[in-house]
């Protein structure tokens, strides 16, 4: 079976289990485990065979102990650097005496790590990628990752929980980072000591992800298959269900591994049996390089409704638990409600209908929508009230979703007024700058003439439509200036 028609099958919102792997696909500065202690090593002696040296004391089983490596690297690290104050390391120096002046005891160690990882710098031939990346936001439950780094709350603009956050959390659109995170050094896992820690709190946390793993399709992608991250998770959930009953059943026809495998093209999904405790647990395991395929088929996957609309609807049941200020109307006529704040409506199909998003709030969102390709959301444009002089980005939402009906007509509204405006630009404005500063740097254009001539250049092919996209994506869209630059940018990108 092929990817597309794989995940098709998904009746509810996947989750995805993210790895060192995703990370080393995309950033420019990121490490596999060993990669990060040996560089780490090298660092702070500027000798390879000391790691080497490491390693050897560690060796166990035929299996390097990474955990008691971490363990041994952090007590030399932190030595050297409480004997060498303001040396190469100053700087973690004084974050170190910092945060104990402010009652907290970080490690030298960890506090270097998260430095380290804290650059999500993206690799040029990877951008494309990302962006078919980004579509999948959509349809995405939530997000479970061992990085340390901050990529996947870039990328999906979820929720980040670390530690005891995850126990009394709102699994829709989170990311639990059950490692930690390099934005709170005291949460990091990565020693011998942390992980038995770790181990010892983990119950509660299972639990946690466990009903997720009932409910939901996992997608484990940047993992092999013999890491132990995807060995724990099989023996948390086999530890509670029986391998043979039709629950395990369903568990694992949903649980899918996309393991790398350099230059490869393939599409087809085919079984994996894993030994674990003399059991046979057969998972889905995907080997490709073409991770294109996979995002597109998540991307395309149609579910009646979004995650973050499930998280919405979640949010406003856990204030009625709480107690919150919840009122309730009996009506038969929506139109009637006044617009509160949130609004949860129960009842037939056939009388409610679930719209939302008015044309200022697609303008605002439009780079949203368009990274996310939400079909659903677009269709709404058809009952929205535009007038043909207002600015409204319609070439890339009719690109998306083809059935909009008024299109041909918001298309050539659209035109007009670009036409129109270009028309009444006075020829100060007309420079042929090829960056945004210069015109902003330009005494002889006046600012109030500024927005015109960015319009201009733009409409010109002078200024790149990346940096127009830039300038766009800093602003909120709701001046008349950005939202006809707006227009014009979707124009030149999508007609």
């Amino acid at each position: 079976m092929n990817i597309k028609e794989f995940i098709s099958k998904y009746k509810n919102h996947p989750i995805l289990f993210v790895g060192t792997g995703v990370s080393l696909r995309y950033l420019k500065n990121s490490f596999s485990w060993d990669g990060l202690l040996s560089y780490i090593s090298f660092e702070l002696t500027n000798d390879e065979e000391f790691y080497l040296d490491l390693k050897a004391k560690c060796f166990k089983n035929g299996k390097y102990n990474f955990e008691e490596i971490a363990n041994l690297l952090e007590k030399e690290f932190n030595q050297q650097l409480s004997k060498d104050r303001d040396g190469k390391f100053k700087n973690i120096n004084d974050r170190f005496y910092q945060s104990m002046k402010d009652g907290v005891n970080l490690s030298r160690f960890k506090i270097f790590i998260s430095d380290i990882l804290s650059s999500l710098e993206i690799k040029e031939e990877k951008q494309e990628e990302l962006e078919l990346l980004k579509k999948i936001r959509k349809n995405i439950g939530s997000i479970i990752t061992t990085n340390y780094d901050m990529l996947i709350e870039k990328i999906f603009d979820f929720s980040p929980l670390i530690g005891n956050d995850i126990l009394l959390s709102n699994p829709y659109g989170s990311v639990y980072k059950i490692h930690g995170c390099v934005s709170n050094i005291e949460k990091i896992i990565i020693t011998e000591e942390d992980y038995n820690n770790f181990d010892k709190e983990y119950d509660l946390i299972r639990a946690q992800l466990l009903s997720l793993f009932i409910h939901n399709p996992i997608i484990f992608i940047g993992y092999r298959i013999e890491d132990n991250n995807v060995k724990k998770i099989l023996k948390t959930i086999f530890s509670y269900v029986n391998p043979t009953s039709e629950l395990a059943n369903k568990i694992k026809n949903n649980f899918l591994l996309i393991e790398h495998e350099k230059g490869s093209d393939n599409t087809i999904v085919s079984d994996y049996d894993i030994n674990m405790d003399d059991t046979i647990i057969r998972i889905n395991k995907l080997k490709t390089d073409d991770f294109q395929s996979v995002y597109e088929a998540i991307s395309d996957l149609q579910l009646p409704i979004s995650a973050m609309d499930v998280r919405k609807v979640q949010n406003i049941v856990k204030d009625i638990y709480s107690g919150g200020d919840i009122k309730v109307s009996i009506t038969e006529d929506l139109d009637s409600l006044r617009n509160e704040d949130r609004i949860l409506a129960i009842g037939s199909s056939k009388t409610i209908k679930y719209e939302f998003q008015t044309a200022k709030e697609m303008i605002s969102n439009y780079f949203k929508i368009i990274e996310e390709a939400n079909v659903q959301l677009l269709s709404l444009i058809d009952k929205l009230s535009i007038y043909s002089a207002q600015y409204f980005p319609i070439f890339g939402f009719s690109k998306i979703n083809i059935k909009i009906k008024n299109s041909i007509q918001l298309k050539e509204n659209q035109i007009n007024n670009i036409d129109n405006t270009l028309k009444n630009i006075p020829d100060l404005c007309k420079k042929n700058h090829k960056k945004i500063e210069d015109i902003f740097s330009d005494d002889t254009i006046a600012n109030s003439n500024k927005p015109k001539a960015i319009l201009w250049e733009t409409m010109n092919d002078n200024i790149s439509l990346d940096d127009i996209e830039k300038y766009l994506r800093a602003s909120d869209l709701k001046t008349t200036d950005d939202k006809r630059l707006l227009c014009a940018y979707d124009m030149k990108r999508y007609k």
